[in-house]
């Protein structure tokens, strides 16, 4: 094992441990638990609500997958991954300060707590939780992937094993600190990120004699490579452009990201928020995914694509400064589990158990559900992780797919249109969610309908269910 890569990696994950320690100092005397828990007592600021939103979302995809697919795809994928960019400042920009004022008025903890506020419908409620426990399943365990490759590269240890320590990790801190660790260790995460990436690039630009080397050598092994139609010329421009829908103002539609949109403190710190987290996500996205090229022209022939930016790292940085640069994907995959976890926790817990089981249940009782069922979440994902894809971004990228076609017109047209009541939420549900699932498979099979990612149709679709049963059934105008 090489310990010099490895400590300065435990060194990061004990200040982890300090923080989500510190944090649930805080939950001990809180008069309101489930506040302060899920959504850490709306209290964020301007920094720390853009660093929470960029590492949630930053996640094994942005740090592993992502630039795995670049190093096998080439430049086409850099492309298309900027089209994440706007991600936080859609969210903020469309959801912004009415999200956070009715989630305040409906005294919502989480999504589905505004959902159902909103809408009026335990049918609503229970959907948007099914949907929340079947997409964001898939969506964990992507990033519990991703954490034990990246642990299996650095170690040497079997990718069981190395899948045990990153789940364990994970687990002792979310479970300890609730959403407030949750949230200041993504603000540590999130610099973490930024100068990880930083170091990163450099050392592969030094490492490959310069850019102008590097697409030399890209363009030697396969013109392909520096086109924005992929290694073998199937990223066509529709299939690019669909991901503006899927990984940029889709986006708002996923209830981990959109969570954080209802606990800031102040609308000067939502501002800041805006400006800070594009500015982040931007850096990040566009620098790792151009690692992610740029390896390919340094060390070719690695196998495992989502195993790159750990292996080039440990090629091209001597091992002290490689353990530093990897804790940002480790940062990374840590933030968005932890995100995730609570998510689904707080599904089963205050939207299924506290709403339909037992209302009058005790705040003993409640602390005690929502750590145990943290717990059985994270060791059912575990066990679902034991094997993996070859490509973990597309399990990520399903989960997406999916929560988007459910959520978006529920939340977006529920905010904005008067019209909109809760036949028109089910309807949509349905088709996104029945919409996505059938189309996926259809795809898998006889490849991309009309060339364009699953996501598109479905959400259409789901929008024109929306429209339709709001305005044939029961039309009256709704007051917020």
């Amino acid at each position: 094992m090489n310990w010099q890569v490895i400590i300065p990696l435990l060194i990061f994950l004990a200040v982890i441990f300090v923080i989500g320690y510190w944090a649930s100092r805080s939950l001990n005397g809180s008069t309101n638990f489930l506040q302060d828990y899920f959504l850490g007592g709306r209290e964020l600021g301007g920094f720390v609500l853009a660093m929470t939103m960029v590492a949630t979302y930053g996640s094994a995809s942005s740090f592993l997958g992502g630039p795995g697919t670049a190093y096998t795809m080439g430049f086409g994928w850099v492309l298309l991954a900027m089209t994440q960019v706007v991600t936080g400042y859609f969210v903020l920009l469309i959801l912004g300060k009415k999200f956070a004022i009715l989630a305040r008025r409906y005294k919502a903890v989480t999504l589905i707590d505004f959902l159902k506020a909103r809408y009026n419908s335990p049918v609503v409620a229970i959907l948007s939780a099914l949907a929340i426990i079947i997409f964001l399943f898939s969506a964990m365990t992507a990033q519990w992937v991703g954490g034990a490759r990246l642990i299996e590269t650095l170690t040497g240890l079997s990718y069981l094993s190395a899948l045990f320590i990153f789940a364990v990790s994970v687990l002792v801190y979310v479970i300890i600190g609730g959403f407030r660790a949750v949230a200041l260790t993504d603000a540590v995460q999130g610099i973490v990120m930024i100068i990880g990436t930083l170091i990163l690039l450099i050392a592969v630009i030094i490492a490959g004699g310069g850019i102008p080397s590097i697409m030399q050598d890209l363009i030697s092994e396969n013109p392909n490579l520096v086109t924005p139609y992929g290694h073998d010329g199937n990223l066509s421009a529709a299939y690019v452009s669909s991901f503006w829908i899927l990984v940029g103002v889709g986006v708002v539609a996923l209830p981990q990201i959109a969570v954080r949109a209802m606990s800031y403190k102040t609308s000067r710190g939502m501002h800041r928020a805006l400006v800070i987290g594009t500015i982040v996500t931007g850096f990040i996205m566009l620098n790792m995914h151009l690692i992610g090229v740029f390896a390919r022209a340094i060390k070719p022939g690695i196998e495992v694509a989502d195993t790159v930016i750990p292996v080039i790292a440990l090629d091209v940085l001597p091992p002290w400064l490689a353990g530093i640069v990897l804790a940002a994907p480790l940062a990374a995959i840590m933030s968005t589990v932890d995100s995730l976890l609570l998510l689904v926790s707080s599904a089963v817990v205050k939207d299924v158990y506290l709403s339909y089981i037992q209302p009058n249940a005790s705040v003993k009782t409640v602390k005690r559900m929502s750590l145990g069922v943290t717990a059985i979440l994270g060791t059912i994902v575990f066990v679902l992780a034991v094997n993996p894809p070859e490509l973990l971004i597309f399990l990520n990228l399903f989960a997406f797919g999916g929560l988007e076609a459910a959520f978006i017109w529920p939340i977006v047209l529920g905010l904005y249109w008067k019209y909109g009541n809760k036949y028109g939420a089910i309807a949509s549900m349905v088709t996104g969610i029945v919409g996505y699932i059938a189309l996926h498979f259809y795809n898998a099979e006889n490849g991309n309908l009309l060339g364009i990612h699953t996501v598109v149709f479905p959400v259409v679709l789901s929008l024109f269910a929306y429209i339709i049963f709001s305005l044939a059934i029961k039309r009256q105008a709704h007051r917020w």
